[in-house]
Order: structure tokens, then sequence, then C-alpha cells
């Protein structure tokens, strides 16, 4: 399994990925939409974790684009603005997104992570 984080705060996501690594969970990161759609078109990721707010391209724009290249991908958003009733509301599409609120619960995004993916915690498929 390979992801790609997304967010503008470079300590947070490189951060982010690093945990994830002691994890088992191998992550790029990315802190632009542009940068993210450049490594996805060399790299087969299954899972995208996006900040919702991010210059130039917002999280919800950059899903519509990975989509594109991308139509298996699945997407967890994050983000320390709002509530999850507000992003529901918003213009995510029930079934193709998850959220969490910053700060991460690591265990929480490694749980969703692996839900989305169908890995067990010791890497293997169900």
């Amino acid at each position: 399994m390979r992801i790609l984080l997304v967010d503008d705060e470079k300590e947070l996501v490189s951060t982010l990925a690093e945990r994830l690594a002691f994890r088992g969970i191998a992550a790029d990161w990315a802190v632009s939409g542009e940068e993210a759609l450049q490594m996805a078109a060399t790299t087969a990721y299954d899972l995208a974790v996006l900040d919702v707010k991010i210059p130039r391209m917002s999280g919800l724009e950059l899903q519509k684009a990975l989509e594109r290249q991308c139509p298996r991908m699945k997407f967890v958003f994050v983000t320390g603005h709002g509530s999850e009733e507000d992003f529901r509301s918003g213009s995510a599409r029930a079934g193709k997104a998850n959220y969490l609120v910053k700060p991460v619960n690591i265990e929480a995004l490694v749980d969703k992570i692996r839900t989305l993916t169908g890995e067990t915690p010791n890497g293997d498929a169900p």
C-alpha cells in the first residue's frame, strides 16, 4: 500500500508521513496540489490524505483532479476548519471520502487508511 499526503504545512505533513512509516504505511507527501498531481502521475497511490484548505487548489478540487488521473484512488480529508457536519453538507460526495478534524489522531487515521484499502494491521489484504 502506498499513500499520498497533501497539506501546505510542511512540518505537519512530513511528521505525519514519518509517524505512518512507524506503523508500516509507506507515505509520500506534497505541500501543494500541483506537486501532488505531479507525484501521482509517476507513482501509483492507493489513497490520498488531503487537507481541505490548501492554497491555489483546494483539497476538493485536488480530489477531482486526482480521480481523473487515478480513478481507483480513495480519499481521506483533514481540516482544522469547521466541523464534520459542515464538510458533509459541502462538496464531498458520500461514500467517496472520509473526514478527520485536526489535530489528526494518528490511530484514527491509520484505521481509516486500513479500512479503505482493505489492509490488516500486519499489511496483508483480508
